[in-house]
């Protein structure tokens, strides 16, 4: 199956319905030849997006990214690259954190130093800072646009009100406005994108760039027995992921993950591409985020749109009864 493009939000920029991201796997699962194949294979298979953060490894992922970029010569017109702004990549001075506009400034430029392109198509705040106004951060971003460093910019893991609250300081100053959120969404963590930020897509056209559309790793089944070492949640520093995901409520979720597994079984498909192409059936989802550190697994994902025509109202409606109960 080809793939699809969509419109981020009422934008006119369209994104690959499945992108490629570099969060946990670039400069700390992989190396650089790996990182290149995985960006030549997305690519390949009509992948246009790719998506980074400066925590992201300390911002060795993004000069990992900036390198197979650099190499692989291909058109700039062809791709989006983003970058995203919060925790800062180098220290944690007063200075290198957060959404002032001296740390916004000085994140894109030191972005567009190790990603080795002129200019980001998408510039995100990574969270919400609570000691910057956010008119300060909206003023940064719109100067960003104006100087053609930054060509759309947006948030992620804001609340709907923040979000709001953006649009009010950018409609009243006369700023570019965020165009997209990117939160995370999956089948056991659905209620910020399909409740929370309901009034969102009609109100201001907002895209969504989601990511942890397998629930970092738990709707592959890969953690039914346990935790493998070497994998997502062995990985040193991810250890409130791994309480996230595998708390209180874990064993009540792996017992849904394997009645997953069997409906996958049912129609044919994997269970990652089960979970990837129940993403992609909200329309509002602009683009799914996807991860991998071997090829053959990001192959494997890509072929998620081949599921997509399986997912029938009945097919639906069986995982909703599934998952319902232990959805956050």
């Amino acid at each position: 199956m080809e793939m699809p493009y969509r419109r981020l939000g009422k934008s006119g920029v369209k994104v690959s319905a499945l992108s490629f991201g570099a969060w946990v796997t670039f400069g700390k699962q992989i190396g650089t030849t790996v990182a290149d194949d995985l960006l030549h294979a997305a690519y390949e298979a009509g992948v246009n997006f790719f998506d980074n953060a400066e925590a992201y490894a300390d911002g060795k992922a993004e000069e990992m990214m900036g390198e197979v970029l650099k190499r692989a010569g291909w058109r700039r017109s062809s791709f989006l690259v983003s970058s995203k702004v919060f925790f800062g990549s180098v220290g944690e001075g007063p200075t290198e954190i957060g959404l002032s506009r001296k740390h916004v400034f000085d994140a894109c430029h030191a972005a567009l130093k190790r990603l080795q392109v002129d200019y980001l198509d998408f510039y995100l705040c990574h969270r919400p800072d609570p000691e910057t106004p956010i008119e300060e951060t909206a003023r940064a971003m719109h100067d960003l646009v104006a100087q053609g460093k930054v060509l759309y910019w947006g948030t992620s893991e804001w609340s709907a009100a923040q979000i709001e609250e953006a649009h009010a300081v950018c409609s009243r100053l006369n700023l570019h406005p965020p165009t997209m959120e990117q939160p995370q969404y999956n089948l056991f963590h659905r209620s910020r994108v399909e409740k929370e930020f309901a009034p969102l897509y009609k109100t201001y056209g907002m895209g969504t760039t989601i990511w942890s559309p397998l629930a970092s790793g738990l709707l592959t089944g890969k953690y039914n027995q346990g935790i493998p070492s070497g994998s997502r949640l062995d990985v040193p520093g991810l250890e409130w992921l791994r309480d996230q995901l595998l708390g209180p409520t874990g064993k009540a979720k792996i017992d849904a993950v394997q009645k997953l597994s069997a409906v996958a079984k049912e129609l044919g498909v994997t269970l990652p591409q089960l979970a990837i192409a129940w993403c992609l059936k909200n329309e509002n989802v602009s683009t799914v985020i996807l991860g991998a550190s071997r090829v053959e697994q990001l192959k494997e994902n890509l072929r998620a749109l081949e599921a997509l025509p399986l997912l029938t109202a009945d097919v639906l409606r069986q995982i909703e009864r599934i998952t319902k109960a232990h959805a956050e």
